[in-house]
C-alpha cells in the first residue's frame, strides 16, 4: 500500500510539473513565426539581398539606382514575381542611394513585419 502511495505521489509531481513546463513554453513562444511564416520571412530577406545585388550592379553600369522595372528590363535582376506570399517590393530611388522595402500582408497575416533594405545592405524591420 505504501508502494503505491509512493508511487501516485510521484506520478502527480510529474504530471504538475510537465504541465508547468509546457504551459510557460506556451507563454514564452506566444509571439513566435510558425514555421512557414519563417520560410516566407527569409525568402523576402533573400529577395531583398538580391534586389539590393541587382541596385548595385546596375549603378555601375549607369551611374544611378533604378526602379525594379527598370532593373528587370535591364537584366541586372532576374524576378518572376513582383512579390512573394503576399509581400510586395519597393524601392525608392536616385542617383546617389535606393532603399527597397517588402511590405507585409498585414491584412492577410497580422503580426508580420516589413523589411527594408539600402546601400548599406543591411536589412531592417521598418517601423
Amino acid at each position: 500500500m505504501r508502494s503505491m502511495l509512493g508511487l501516485l505521489v510521484v506520478a502527480v509531481i510529474v504530471l504538475l510539473t510537465y504541465k508547468y513546463y509546457f504551459s510557460t513554453m506556451n507563454a514564452a513562444g506566444a509571439g513566435v513565426a510558425t514555421p512557414m511564416q519563417t520560410i516566407d520571412t527569409v525568402g523576402v530577406k533573400n529577395d531583398l539581398i538580391g534586389i539590393a545585388q541587382a541596385e548595385r550592379v546596375y549603378q555601375i553600369d549607369h551611374n544611378s539606382y533604378a526602379s525594379l522595372d527598370e532593373l528587370v528590363s535591364s537584366g541586372a535582376l532576374t524576378m518572376r514575381k513582383t512579390g512573394r506570399d503576399g509581400y510586395t517590393y519597393d524601392a525608392q530611388t536616385s542617383d546617389s542611394t535606393f532603399r527597397v522595402i517588402a511590405h507585409c500582408p498585414a491584412a492577410t497575416s497580422p503580426g508580420c513585419t516589413s523589411f527594408v533594405i539600402d546601400d548599406t545592405m543591411e536589412i531592417q524591420p521598418t517601423q
